[in-house]
């Protein structure tokens, strides 16, 4: 039986995912409203489960799951204050990472709807 092409697939898979994580996590590294949200030291546990997050999202491996479950990203993010302002730092950041990214523009489009609207969704106060 033929495998039918995901978007994981279309974009590059793997390695364009790890690159645009990498990228995301350079700008979040001296980010002053982002970085005090990352508890560990070290961001690259953080990486590692939004890059494996992304990939299972988009059509990849299922290793996100089979690692930490359910994603309940609304959950995960409760103990922080997501504002807009944190918002706004986070999807600057994303947005670089995909400009950086060798993505067609209606590939760019696709993320970036997702992101944003992802985005959107964690943010869990206005004060």
């Amino acid at each position: 039986m033929d495998r039918v092409s995901t978007f994981y697939d279309d974009i590059g898979g793997y390695d364009t995912i790890t690159r645009i994580v990498a990228k995301f996590y350079e700008g979040v590294a001296g980010d002053e409203v982002l970085r005090p949200m990352y508890p560990e030291e070290d961001l690259g546990p953080a990486e590692v489960r939004f890059r494996d997050f992304l990939v299972q999202y988009w059509g990849g491996p299922s290793t996100y799951s089979e690692q930490r479950g359910h994603p309940r990203l609304r959950m995960r993010h409760a103990p922080f204050r997501v504002d807009p302002v944190a918002r706004d730092h986070w999807l600057q950041h994303f947005r670089a990472a995909l400009d950086d990214a060798d993505l067609t523009p209606e590939q760019d489009a696709q993320f970036w709807d997702y992101v944003t609207h992802a985005a959107q969704f964690m943010v869990n106060t206005f004060e």
